[in-house]
């Protein structure tokens, strides 16, 4: 095999773990990490954790992506996918690579402590079983359901480091749940048809756009608002004046966001929204960072 072929094949391996949603989720497990430990007086196992969380979500996007193929396959959004496309053929192969990957992520995040690795592996099983076998393709709740692993990498982070949760690595990890609804709907508010022809059962396909904008709507102000009850409460570490002041600040955007969704609904303000709802979540947790330091 040339050198060409091994980097195009190296290229269309790492294009099928979806890096853009692992590299947030590597993200908020480094700023529960970091909150747990400032100092960073365990650095290995902080690196555990944020390496554990990289390969478990690669593994969990490439195996959901085996599992969603005839999806996949249908829709313009995702047609040009590695696995429907035919660059990774036999799709089995993909399968293996995420197995291997999601075996070396609970291997790795053990190695910090049981707890994590215990974690890592509920979080996997809700994304791939829960949510992408079952849940997916029979209700419009999947969602609620499948998004408790998006909350998984918090709890890898936090109790790698410390060995236990407690009430702030609760409330980081319930942050990202709540984020959750808002994110998926509003993409699929913007690829409502795309679901449609799959046969998706996602809200925005079931029911029609008036109620799918209201439900959005209230997740975002839901989302936002919770976001605030942290530093109302004085929780300290993490959730201080830096924290409410961005959480502020990006919480009145994404509200602007929702409200103009909600008014004058249409595909590309869900888009908008959609696009937001990333860089949002990265804020809140640098800002639970630099006030965790600060404290």
């Amino acid at each position: 095999m040339s050198l060409i072929r091994i980097i195009d094949a190296l290229k269309t391996y790492y294009e099928v773990t979806k890096p853009v949603i692992v590299y947030l989720l590597v993200f908020t497990a480094f700023a529960a990490a970091f909150v747990a430990d400032p100092g960073i007086g365990r650095p290995y196992h902080v690196l555990a954790a944020v390496v554990a969380v990289f390969l478990g979500s690669a593994a969990a996007n490439t195996i959901t992506g085996y599992i969603d193929r005839d999806i996949d396959a249908v829709m313009g959004r995702t047609k040009a996918r590695p696995i429907p496309s035919g660059r990774i053929h036999p799709p089995e192969k993909a399968l293996y690579f995420g197995v291997v990957l999601a075996v070396m992520s609970v291997l790795l995040a053990s190695s910090a402590n049981i707890l994590a690795g215990i974690f890592m592996l509920a979080g996997l099983f809700d994304n791939i079983v829960i949510y992408s076998r079952f849940l997916k393709r029979r209700t419009p709740l999947n969602i609620l359901l499948g998004g408790f692993s998006g909350a998984m990498p918090v709890l890898v982070g936090y109790s790698a480091v410390t060995g236990t949760i407690d009430l702030i690595s609760v409330v980081m990890a319930a942050l990202v749940f709540l984020w959750i609804p808002a994110h998926i709907w509003s993409l699929a508010l913007h690829a409502r048809e795309d679901y449609k022809t799959a046969h998706v059962p996602m809200l925005p396909v079931v029911v029609d756009e008036k109620k799918s904008v209201r439900v959005i709507a209230l997740t975002v102000f839901l989302m936002v608002a919770a976001s605030l009850v942290p530093f109302l409460i004085d929780m300290g570490r993490g959730f201080g004046i830096v924290y409410m002041a961005i959480t502020l600040a990006m919480g009145v955007v994404t509200m602007g966001l929702g409200t103009h969704l909600l008014i004058w609904p249409s595909v590309a303000k869900a888009w908008r929204l959609f696009k937001f709802s990333s860089p949002y979540l990265a804020f809140i947790f640098l800002a639970i960072m630099v006030d965790a330091l600060i404290t």
